[in-house]
């Protein structure tokens, strides 16, 4: 019996998760410091980020894809509780310092937010702008464009 979890030999979960590590230093770049030049590079690693979670949209299948949005969906809204409560209260009562829990907390919002967002709009442009691939149309049981005589 194996220790770690089974995953398919060219599975893009390192993409998916670069590309949240782009979104959450972007997020706490852009809410700690007012400056052009971190504004710019915040926005290019954002840009990366959504590259990023587009490749990993284009190699895994839709239901992959929806269960990844569904799960980022509950993790934001999971994390945005504790905006609820604030993030100060939150950092008084975790261990360490608080600063540093509070850019966490905000880093993880920020993260899971923008891949929620960006995986839902690939499987919504998958699902009702893309043609589906060959495969996917043989097991959804869609007709090809090929004559069969």
């Amino acid at each position: 019996m194996h220790d770690v979890i089974p995953t398919l030999p060219d599975s893009d979960r390192p993409l998916l998760a670069a590309s949240l590590a782009c979104f959450a230093v972007a997020g706490v770049t852009t809410t700690a410091v007012d400056g052009v030049e971190l504004t710019t590079g915040a926005t290019a690693l954002a840009i990366v980020g959504v590259y990023g979670v587009a490749r990993y949209a284009q190699s895994v299948t839709r239901r992959t894809l929806a269960h990844t949005a569904l799960g980022l969906w509950l993790s934001f809204i999971g994390i945005a509780g504790t905006h609820a409560v604030g993030l100060e209260t939150v950092g008084t009562v975790a261990p360490g310092p608080a600063a540093v829990t509070v850019v966490a907390l905000t880093a993880v919002t920020w993260a899971t937010l923008l891949a929620a967002a960006g995986t839902t709009i690939f499987l919504g442009c998958r699902e009702y702008g893309s043609p589906a691939p060959a495969d996917e149309q043989v097991l959804e049981g869609e007709a090809s464009d090929y004559s069969t005589r």
